[in-house]
């Protein structure tokens, strides 16, 4: 054998197994749209960036102070608090009011959607938290929008890193709407100090729904960093980070607030500290989303965790007590664990649900960290694997989560360092469209090749914030990454279309809201964006589709009646699903209408499935002949056009 031959022999092994992944490679990279192709799928959408009127006057910052062991990493510690919230905050029928939590003041601020030719409703104003008692080491991360104390007056829920949460309670008698139409009360009850002295929570991801089926709103309190000082510049220590980037299980735990009783002067809520199993409790949660995917009118919820495993929770709740079960996806050989659901290893963000391909069943679009040659994992496009809903209520019951990923064959794998995702209908064409926030921290200096050692070092190492990559202020991370439109194309396969409709502006964003400010039927997109302006892009897609939209509110208070499930069918037998979201995501939120946009084949009424639990609990449901366009109904014993 010459000496050619005898090397080729030795180096075989290694030959075949760089075949092997070459292959893989080329068979897991599915094939993309041309210019050509994107252009004329991006031809049907269309959107008018708009400024959104901020408060003038107030100090601005560029990055936060932080506790002294964080230091080296205070631009780390300052990539979240960007939100932003879209609802019908001024009782007029529309979901043209935002709630935007800005990094730049730290402060809360309500602002009208800047819907062009209307004329101008009220100032900009911040929420005030006094007499609340404050300090200057707490900072805003969101703002919820919910009736919490039933009066048929929007409220505002503001969470906070360094601070138990408030809820702005909207004055019903209120004629206007500005700082004095709100009036802050705790959801912790606290001392009574002037000074804020309380417990330190630093939450980053809030859900709101009726989890025990008790007719009444409860809320989930998902807290990121462990309790403790993390924005106290004159404190070192009482703060750590991660105990694992895939598995950490030491974040600040998570609690649940039951809605136990309605009082137009406060709000009553029982706090519920052990619902979750601990290592699900602390794994350091960055979104949430809850929705009931198996027909009971009880809802999931899928918890999206950054350093620990994401969860999927089935709802085993009775009135009067929240409980719930982890779930995990099955064992398959062709499903990594790190997709499988409840087991997954990646740096979940952002998570919804919405029916992706009209077989009426909820999938997820779960938010990960997706960027090539930096940290590339992958988003997850779970779909459901069930034949109909009631096998989806047998596996969950079995402890099996029946989806499995498939962003890889769909398109939409990677798009960035992802955070807030939202599923809607952007065309009215009857196909879901994915809006995706992404983007880290934007500076000068590259630190991907410091963030991918720290990647590769002891999961021993890593909860000590000394032993991190510095990432201060003129740092990046990520920084030039761009918002993300997934559109499906004509073969099934999705396309990111954000450049072409001038979405893609090179500077990180959080959080996303959507609703139809105008009510024209098609929805518009609020974004909230870290350390810049927030941004509104008003929806003018030239599609002439139909849709039908939906306002469901509670019977006598006219409340937002979350958690409602629609099914509508359309004469042609296409089904489309949708809920009254009480709020999912990361920090965004959309608003409580139900849109549906479907298509330009509609010709009458469309049949339209409502279930719901009235006030008292008991489960309703009725069917409804209804055209397309906007509607109001009530909802108490029967659903009753208003």
């Amino acid at each position: 054998m010459t000496v050619s031959g005898r090397w080729l022999r030795r180096q075989l092994a290694g030959i075949v197994a760089l075949a092997l992944v070459a292959g893989m490679f080329l068979v897991s990279r599915v094939p993309e749209l041309n210019a050509e192709e994107k252009a004329d799928l991006a031809s049907s959408y269309g959107f008018q960036p708009l400024s959104i009127a901020m408060p003038s006057g107030l100090p601005q910052q560029e990055i936060r102070q932080v506790n002294q062991d964080y230091r080296d990493i205070d631009a780390w510690i300052s990539s979240v608090g960007a939100g932003i919230a879209m609802n019908d905050l001024d009782g007029d029928g529309l979901a043209n009011d935002l709630c935007i939590t800005d990094p730049r003041i730290d402060q809360v601020v309500v602002t009208p959607a800047p819907v062009p030719g209307a004329a101008p409703r009220y100032e900009p104003f911040v929420l005030d938290l006094g007499p609340l008692p404050v300090n200057d080491v707490m900072a805003p991360m969101g703002c919820a929008p919910a009736d919490f104390n039933e009066d048929g007056r929007m409220d505002l829920l503001v969470y906070f890193w360094g601070r138990t949460p408030v809820v702005f309670l909207g004055d019903p008698g209120a004629t206007r709407l500005d700082a004095a139409a709100y009036r802050p009360t705790e959801l912790v009850a606290g001392n009574g100090n002037p000074v804020y002295d309380g417990p330190q929570w630093n939450t980053n991801a809030v859900a709101v729904d009726d989890f025990d089926g008790d007719g009444r709103l409860d809320v989930l309190i998902g807290n990121y960093f462990p309790h403790g000082p993390v924005l106290d510049p004159s404190v070192a220590g009482g703060v750590e980070m991660n105990r694992s980037l895939s598995n950490a299980s030491n974040g600040g735990p998570n609690y649940f607030f039951r809605g136990t009783g309605a009082d137009e002067s406060s709000v009553s809520f029982e706090r519920i500290d052990d619902v979750l199993p601990e290592d699900i409790s602390q794994g350091w949660i960055l979104g949430a989303t809850a929705n009931d995917v198996d027909g009971d009118l009880l809802p999931e919820l899928y918890l999206a965790q950054d350093h620990g495993r994401d969860a999927m929770l089935h709802n085993r709740s009775t009135p009067g007590n929240i409980a719930f079960e982890p779930v995990y996806g099955a064992l398959s050989p062709t499903t990594p664990k790190s997709k499988r659901i409840g087991a997954d290893s990646f740096k979940g963000m952002g998570v919804d649900f919405g029916d992706l391909d009209g077989d009426g069943l909820y999938d997820m679009f779960v938010s990960n960290i997706t960027t090539p040659f930096g940290i590339q994992e992958s988003n997850f496009q779970f779909m459901s694997t069930a034949r109909d809903q009631a096998e989806v209520r047998a596996r969950l019951n079995e402890g099996t989560a029946p989806w499995e990923d498939r962003s890889t064959e769909e398109g939409t794998a990677w798009a960035g360092w992802a955070w807030d995702v939202k599923m809607g209908d952007f065309d009215n064409s009857g196909e879901l469209e994915v809006a995706q926030a992404t983007g880290f921290v934007k500076g000068e200096v590259n630190r991907w090749p410091q963030l991918q050692e720290l990647a590769t070092a002891n999961d021993l190492l890593v909860e000590h914030p000394e032993w991190w990559p510095n990432v201060r202020q003129g740092d990046d991370l990520a920084g030039n990454q761009r918002m993300h439109l997934f559109a499906k194309s004509a073969d099934g396969r999705y396309a990111n279309i954000a450049p072409e409709l001038g979405l893609d502006v090179p500077v990180p964003t959080r959080g996303i809201a959507t609703g139809d400010a105008d009510g024209d039927g098609k929805l518009d997109i609020a974004v909230a964006r870290q350390w810049d302006q927030p941004v509104f892009y008003q929806n003018t897609s030239p599609s002439g589709g139909e849709f039908l939209g939906l306002k469901l509110v509670h019977e006598g208070s006219g409340s937002p009646a979350v958690g409602t499930q629609v099914k509508v069918t359309a004469a042609d037998g296409r089904t489309f699903i949708g809920r009254v979201d009480g709020g999912s995501g990361h920090s965004g939120k959309r608003s409580n209408d139900v849109h549906f946009g479907l298509g330009d084949r509609v010709d009458g009424p469309v049949r339209v499935q409502l279930s719901w639990r009235d006030r008292t609990g008991a489960a309703r449901q009725q069917e409804l002949q209804l055209n397309p366009g906007w509607h109001s109904i009530q909802l108490g014993t029967q659903a009753k056009e208003r």
